[in-house]
């Protein structure tokens, strides 16, 4: 099977090329400058070193060994790329020049980019897009559902709704290898729910492969519709995270999912109702007021 290939910036290749040749001190700097990069860009190497406790030598060395001609040359790198990227520090900073810091226009950017989402879900062809995502799900009594970072809680969301509504669910929302262990069970579900937004980053791309070589029907929400991911999923449904370049809101998507589960136990009602009522009875038997005698 042809590996989904994930993007990287500049930073990032250096490391990759070079970090397994770094001894162990210098693995560390540059593994922390990768993760703080606006305290690299904006910190002298003593708080660098400070930070890690060692020697701002230590730091110089690190960020030669990674191809740079010294700290400067790095800074100019970040700072080049600082606000032009997709990270959230690049797209807060681009919303907050937006609305200048006035409080009244951010509520009305917040509002605005969110009724657009909705209106986005509305539009023919996506909610075509979500119908087909409903079919797929609908026959799956156990279904995965994907999303790490801020989508982990709505992961966890999304499963709770389908839990109530008659569906098995299993959550994969880690990262690293800890996603490894939660993917040993992808093999007892019957289909794949996926959020995955912006770049093919690797947790993403390892679950859809695993996905498929299973052959699980896969559903993506996604906001970039990134071909790497989208062109293996068997139905891919846009769910727009508010203004492009701009601070993620989540609203289209807990909105399209909410959709789906809706959708998902009115093609099933028998099943979704009865799951209802055993949670009604569940309720009642836990309520602070009940007096059964055991």
């Amino acid at each position: 099977m042809a590996r989904i290939a994930a993007t990287e910036d500049r930073l990032t290749a250096r490391l990759k090329n070079r970090l397994a040749s770094l001894s162990p001190a210098l693995r560390r700097v540059a593994v922390h400058i990768d993760g703080n990069r606006l305290d690299a860009m904006t910190k002298p190497a003593t708080e660098l070193a400070l930070a890690l406790g060692i020697s701002d030598a230590t730091v110089i060395r690190a960020v030669k060994a990674l191809g740079y001609s010294g700290l400067p040359e790095l800074k100019r790198e970040l700072a080049a790329s600082f606000g032009k990227g997709a990270s959230p520090a690049d797209n807060m900073q681009r919303t907050l020049s937006l609305v200048e810091g006035d409080v009244e226009q951010t509520i009305d950017f917040v509002l605005s980019a969110q009724q657009s989402g909705i209106s986005q879900l509305a539009a023919e062809g996506v909610r075509a897009r979500i119908s087909s995502a409903v079919r797929l799900l609908e026959g799956s009594p156990r279904i995965a559902v994907f999303g790490v970072g801020p989508t982990a809680f709505l992961a966890e969301y999304a499963a709770a709704l389908l839990a109530r509504n008659g569906r098995l669910c299993h959550i994969l929302r880690s990262t690293g290898g800890a996603l490894a262990d939660q993917l040993l069970h992808l093999a007892e579900c019957k289909a794949l729910l996926i959020m995955a937004y912006g770049r093919a980053y690797k947790e993403a791309a390892v679950t859809i492969e695993e996905a498929r070589r299973l052959k699980l029907p896969i559903v993506l929400i996604s906001d970039s519709l990134d071909q790497r991911l989208a062109r293996y999923a068997d139905v891919t449904v846009p769910a727009p995270r508010g203004a492009t370049e701009h601070v993620a809101l989540h609203g289209a998507t807990v909105a399209c999912l909410e959709a789906l589960i809706v959708g998902i136990a009115a093609a099933d009602q028998a099943n979704a109702l009865a799951t209802l009522e055993k949670l009604n009875e569940l309720r009642k038997a836990i309520a602070p007021a009940s007096t059964r005698a055991f």
